[in-house]
């Protein structure tokens, strides 16, 4: 398997193939593949939804958020909007994350570029490896959506401030499965 940044370049080379589908009104079957390999445009597996796929996500920690400066960090109110990226970073990722997974819906709209390590519990805010297009409607058989997820976040982030669980199992548990990770640690 590529590495991250060798499946965002094979995205990018996707990318004019995108546009002619959402341009022209063409399906994905008129749309022209790029020579590098007809596999470039999916490099990334949806079969782990609602969970980005492992090898293209893996999550990537923000090494200035530890234990020890929760307090300054991730527990001051407003303290993500201060390291969160630009609408143009992130859509660029999204764009390209779009093509990467190979959703057929290629609506910009209908996906969050979310930090699969939360901004909230420690993610890095701009690395490729933590940003992935997370649909914001239910793409599998769980029902479970991108606004489902960030009640998670929420929730664990005011279990780490409270001291209920420290930040390295809140960190553990969502990027193990999010849509366990209160269970897992007795918050739900």
């Amino acid at each position: 398997m590529l590495p991250v940044s060798l499946r965002r370049v094979a995205a990018l080379l996707a990318a004019p193939a995108l546009a002619a589908v959402g341009l022209f009104g063409l399906t994905a079957a008129d749309a022209p593949v790029a020579h590098a390999d007809s596999a470039a445009a999916a490099t990334c597996s949806t079969a782990y939804l609602p969970l980005p796929d492992p090898s293209c996500t893996p999550g990537v920690l923000n090494p200035d958020v530890t234990q020890d400066t929760i307090d300054s960090t991730i527990c001051v109110s407003g303290w993500t909007s201060t390291i969160r990226p630009s609408t143009s970073y992130t859509n660029k990722l999204k764009a390209e994350g779009i093509v990467a997974y190979g959703y057929s819906d290629t609506s910009m709209s209908d996906y969050e570029e979310d930090h699969f390590l939360p901004l909230e519990l420690g993610g890095s805010p701009t690395d490729p490896g933590n940003l992935w297009p997370e649909p914001r409607y239910s793409a599998d058989s769980s029902g479970l959506t991108s606004s489902d997820k960030d009640s998670v976040e929420n929730k664990l982030k005011t279990a780490v401030c409270n001291g209920t669980v420290t930040l390295a199992d809140a960190q553990n548990a969502i990027m193990t499965d999010w849509t366990t990770a209160l269970s897992s640690l007795g918050l739900s």
